[in-house]
Protein backbone atom coordinates (compact mmCIF):
# COMPACT_ATOMS: atom_id res chain seq x y z
CA UNK A 1 0.00 0.00 0.00
CA UNK A 2 1.28 3.28 -0.99
CA UNK A 3 0.75 5.84 1.48
CA UNK A 4 0.80 10.02 0.52
CA UNK A 5 -0.56 13.24 0.51
CA UNK A 6 -2.53 15.28 -2.27
CA UNK A 7 -3.41 18.59 -1.50
CA UNK A 8 -3.27 18.84 2.54
CA UNK A 9 -5.64 14.84 2.32
CA UNK A 10 -4.20 11.69 2.91
CA UNK A 11 -4.51 9.03 0.08
CA UNK A 12 -3.48 5.85 0.04
CA UNK A 13 -2.97 3.81 -2.86
CA UNK A 14 -3.28 -0.21 -3.72
CA UNK A 15 -3.34 -0.73 -7.43
CA UNK A 16 -0.38 -0.96 -9.85
CA UNK A 17 2.02 0.84 -8.59
CA UNK A 18 3.72 1.28 -12.38
CA UNK A 19 0.40 3.54 -12.95
CA UNK A 20 0.84 7.14 -13.27
CA UNK A 21 0.22 9.82 -10.77
CA UNK A 22 -1.01 12.05 -13.42
CA UNK A 23 -4.15 9.14 -13.80
CA UNK A 24 -4.28 8.57 -10.21
CA UNK A 25 -5.23 12.38 -9.96
CA UNK A 26 -7.33 12.62 -12.58
CA UNK A 27 -9.22 9.57 -12.25
CA UNK A 28 -9.12 8.23 -8.83
CA UNK A 29 -8.99 11.75 -7.47
CA UNK A 30 -10.74 14.09 -10.01
CA UNK A 31 -8.42 16.71 -10.09
CA UNK A 32 -8.40 17.39 -13.80
CA UNK A 33 -6.59 20.46 -13.53
CA UNK A 34 -3.19 18.26 -13.85
CA UNK A 35 -3.36 17.83 -18.02
CA UNK A 36 -2.14 15.04 -20.02
CA UNK A 37 -0.41 16.49 -22.85
CA UNK A 38 2.69 13.76 -24.48
CA UNK A 39 2.43 11.26 -21.83
CA UNK A 40 6.65 11.07 -22.32
CA UNK A 41 7.36 14.13 -19.43
CA UNK A 42 8.66 16.48 -22.61
CA UNK A 43 5.66 19.27 -22.65
CA UNK A 44 4.99 19.97 -18.45
CA UNK A 45 1.25 20.22 -18.68
CA UNK A 46 1.35 17.18 -15.97
CA UNK A 47 3.29 19.24 -14.00
CA UNK A 48 2.51 19.01 -10.17
CA UNK A 49 4.84 19.63 -6.98
CA UNK A 50 6.21 16.37 -5.43
CA UNK A 51 8.16 17.55 -2.13
CA UNK A 52 8.19 20.58 -2.98
CA UNK A 53 9.84 20.32 -6.77
CA UNK A 54 8.08 20.51 -9.76
CA UNK A 55 7.50 17.07 -11.53
CA UNK A 56 6.36 15.54 -14.65
CA UNK A 57 3.46 13.41 -13.17
CA UNK A 58 3.11 11.23 -16.51
CA UNK A 59 6.08 9.99 -15.36
CA UNK A 60 6.13 9.01 -11.86
CA UNK A 61 4.73 5.75 -10.58
CA UNK A 62 2.53 5.46 -8.09
CA UNK A 63 5.38 3.25 -6.36
CA UNK A 64 7.37 6.62 -5.84
CA UNK A 65 4.88 8.70 -4.56
CA UNK A 66 4.74 6.92 -1.10
CA UNK A 67 5.38 9.02 2.07
CA UNK A 68 5.12 12.56 -0.80
CA UNK A 69 3.07 15.60 -0.24
CA UNK A 70 1.62 16.59 -3.51
CA UNK A 71 0.24 19.65 -4.76
CA UNK A 72 -1.66 20.08 -7.73
CA UNK A 73 -2.77 23.38 -9.47
CA UNK A 74 -5.94 22.79 -7.40
CA UNK A 75 -3.79 23.13 -4.26
CA UNK A 76 -1.41 25.68 -5.09
CA UNK A 77 -4.26 28.84 -4.12
CA UNK A 78 -7.89 29.32 -4.08
CA UNK A 79 -10.33 31.96 -5.38
CA UNK A 80 -9.65 33.63 -1.79
CA UNK A 81 -6.20 34.43 -1.98
CA UNK A 82 -4.24 33.06 -5.68
CA UNK A 83 -0.42 32.29 -5.59
CA UNK A 84 1.48 35.46 -6.59
CA UNK A 85 2.09 33.34 -10.01
CA UNK A 86 -1.70 32.92 -10.60
CA UNK A 87 -2.20 36.04 -9.93
CA UNK A 88 0.35 37.58 -12.30
CA UNK A 89 -1.18 35.01 -14.78
CA UNK A 90 -4.34 36.61 -14.72
CA UNK A 91 -3.23 40.29 -14.58
CA UNK A 92 -0.97 39.62 -17.58
CA UNK A 93 -4.26 37.40 -19.33
CA UNK A 94 -1.04 34.74 -20.35
CA UNK A 95 -3.60 31.85 -21.72
CA UNK A 96 -4.54 31.61 -24.94
CA UNK A 97 -6.23 27.99 -25.04
CA UNK A 98 -5.01 27.61 -21.62
CA UNK A 99 -4.62 23.63 -22.00
CA UNK A 100 -0.88 24.02 -20.60
CA UNK A 101 -1.24 26.89 -18.03
CA UNK A 102 -1.72 24.97 -14.86
CA UNK A 103 1.61 22.57 -15.58
CA UNK A 104 3.05 26.06 -16.35
CA UNK A 105 1.96 27.59 -13.26
CA UNK A 106 3.39 24.89 -11.22
CA UNK A 107 6.38 24.87 -12.95
CA UNK A 108 6.93 28.84 -12.31
CA UNK A 109 6.23 28.38 -8.98
CA UNK A 110 8.75 26.14 -8.35
CA UNK A 111 11.12 27.84 -10.36
CA UNK A 112 10.91 31.12 -8.37
CA UNK A 113 12.01 29.35 -5.31
CA UNK A 114 15.53 28.74 -6.84
CA UNK A 115 15.50 32.04 -8.77
CA UNK A 116 13.51 35.03 -6.53
CA UNK A 117 14.82 37.22 -8.92
CA UNK A 118 15.39 35.68 -12.05
CA UNK A 119 17.18 37.36 -15.35
CA UNK A 120 15.42 36.54 -18.84
CA UNK A 121 18.13 34.06 -19.31
CA UNK A 122 17.47 32.19 -15.90
CA UNK A 123 13.83 31.66 -17.17
CA UNK A 124 14.81 30.91 -20.83
CA UNK A 125 17.32 28.09 -19.66
CA UNK A 126 15.09 26.66 -16.74
CA UNK A 127 11.33 27.02 -17.55
CA UNK A 128 11.47 23.80 -19.84
CA UNK A 129 7.56 23.27 -20.22
CA UNK A 130 5.99 23.92 -23.59
CA UNK A 131 2.95 25.86 -25.03
CA UNK A 132 1.60 25.31 -28.28
CA UNK A 133 0.14 29.05 -28.26
CA UNK A 134 2.84 30.18 -27.83
CA UNK A 135 2.48 32.24 -24.72
CA UNK A 136 6.46 33.00 -23.86
CA UNK A 137 6.53 36.48 -23.90
CA UNK A 138 3.17 37.36 -21.84
CA UNK A 139 4.93 34.60 -19.24
CA UNK A 140 8.49 35.86 -19.18
CA UNK A 141 6.60 39.61 -17.97
CA UNK A 142 4.07 37.31 -15.70
CA UNK A 143 7.05 35.43 -14.44
CA UNK A 144 9.01 38.73 -13.54
CA UNK A 145 5.92 40.27 -11.47
CA UNK A 146 5.13 37.15 -9.50
CA UNK A 147 8.68 37.25 -9.14
CA UNK A 148 8.30 40.55 -7.82
CA UNK A 149 5.09 40.25 -6.02
CA UNK A 150 7.08 36.82 -3.94
CA UNK A 151 9.39 39.18 -2.88
CA UNK A 152 7.43 42.01 -1.53
CA UNK A 153 7.95 44.40 -3.84
CA UNK A 154 4.40 45.07 -5.57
Amino acid sequence: MVKFMVNGREHTFEGDEDMPLLWYLREDVKLTGTKFGCGIAQCGACTVHMGGMAQRSCSVPMAAVDGEDIVTIEGLGDQDRLHAVQRAWVEEDVAQCGFCQSGQIMAVASFLKDFPNPTDEDIDENHTNLCRCASYARMRIAIHKAAAYLRGEA
